[in-house]
């Protein structure tokens, strides 16, 4: 993982919870059999209505019916992002549908902790209301290093909270392998 992530952004609005991100009855498919493991990225974000307009203006979809992967890489919200139910599916099927990083206002403890513990997302949290100062195809450059996202297409430059250690853990691809990176529990 490079210290610097480029990409488009997808916007949502506030409260943006687990069913909203992987419907409960997109649960079903196996997490070790990778022609199923796609799925999780093909059904990512899919879960509608989104409160608050929480979709993108247009309803833009997150993924492109027919695919798998979506052509944004960065999610950029505003508070509770990730609230409601527990469950690991979430960030996961962002990990899986090519989402590099998230930045919202504040985030759902147990979703921000799924997030870093699994590896799957950086999740950046900022004082401002990004959700309203950037527009979803807006081309992003998110510098891990200076805690800043740049919004390449309107040449705005927006301050993030330093991640401290949880880069280090979401680049080692979650916490059971930045302790044995670390050499904090037993090798094997």
């Amino acid at each position: 993982m490079e210290n610097i992530i480029q990409g488009k952004a997808y916007v949502l609005g506030k409260n943006i919870d687990t069913d909203q991100i992987i419907p409960a009855e997109h649960l079903v498919y196996s997490l070790s059999r990778p022609e199923e493991v796609k799925m999780y990225g093909k059904y990512a974000l899919s879960g509608v209505p989104l409160p608050e307009g929480g979709l993108p203006q247009g309803n833009i979809p997150f993924v492109k019916d027919g695919e798998f992967e979506s052509e944004y890489s960065i999610i950029v919200a505003g508070p509770n992002f990730g609230c409601g139910s527990s469950r690991e599916h979430a960030p996961f099927s962002l990990k899986v549908a090519g989402a590099k990083a998230i930045i919202a206002e504040s985030y759902a403890r147990i979703f921000y902790r799924n997030c870093v513990d699994g590896g799957f997302v950086i999740p950046y949290e900022t004082a401002e209301h990004l959700n309203q100062l950037v527009r979803t195809g807006d081309e992003l450059k998110i510098d891990i290093d200076a805690n800043t996202v740049e919004n390449l297409s309107t040449n705005t430059l927006f301050t993030l909270n330093p991640l401290g250690d949880v880069f280090s853990i979401v680049r080692a691809g979650g916490i059971f392998a930045y302790a044995r990176q670390e050499n904090l529990m037993a090798q094997g």
